[in-house]
């Protein structure tokens, strides 16, 4: 799989690099959060959004709306899903590390061409924002020993809702708050709709 840098001209339809922002302070907190052998997500973390640079993210990246800092973290070689949410997310890398990226533009009768995914690798320190239309999932390791990410998002993204009858097609693939997924069949877990069609792609 080809691994493109998030400085080439091919990331900017998925986001943009941040600059401007110094993070350090919320970097230097990740370390005090672990690196399991699978993957571990916490949406929201007191000990990150006490950070001081937290208030700056809060204005610049969106708006003065209510927002969560968590992370990701752990070891991960693999697609296995995709999602997407209504607003941008921003992902600091606190190791280096690679996004699988997509675009929401490109699922058909709400399926997924795992084809169409492209690699990004994330240098250590470099903050990204992702825009709403990309499909993204956890982080894969740049390198053996695992990768932690800072997650940013508006507040109660990716927490529990409770499900209703679909009205719409897309609501079928709704699986937490602001949070529209598509599972490959390989990897799929109960109560994740099945969208991605095509290899579960491995950086490895």
């Amino acid at each position: 799989m080809l691994i493109q840098k998030v400085t080439d001209a091919s990331f900017t339809k998925y986001g943009k690099v941040i600059t401007g922002i110094d993070c350090s302070d919320i970097i230097e907190a990740m370390g005090a959060t672990p690196c399991p052998e699978n993957v571990v997500y916490v949406p929201s973390l007191d000990t990150l959004e006490a950070c001081k640079s937290a208030e700056d993210v809060f204005y610049s990246m969106y708006g003065g709306m209510p927002y969560q800092i968590g992370y990701c973290n752990g070891n991960n070689y693999m697609l296995n899903a995709l999602e997407y949410h209504r607003d941008s997310e921003v992902d600091i890398a606190v190791t280096d590390l690679i996004l699988l990226l997509g675009a929401e533009q490109d699922i058909v009768d709400g399926k997924y061409d795992t084809a169409k995914v492209e690699a990004f690798y994330v240098p250590a320190g470099t903050a990204v924002e992702v825009y709403g239309t990309t499909l993204h999932y956890a982080p894969c390791n740049a390198a053996e020993n695992g990768f932690k990410c800072v997650i940013i998002l508006p507040k109660g993204t990716n927490t529990d809702i409770e499900k209703r009858a679909p009205k719409t097609a897309e609501d079928e693939m709704l699986f937490a708050r602001n949070k529209w997924l598509l599972a490959h069949p390989d990897a799929a877990e109960p109560g994740q709709y099945v969208g991605l069609v095509g290899e579960n792609l491995s950086v490895k």
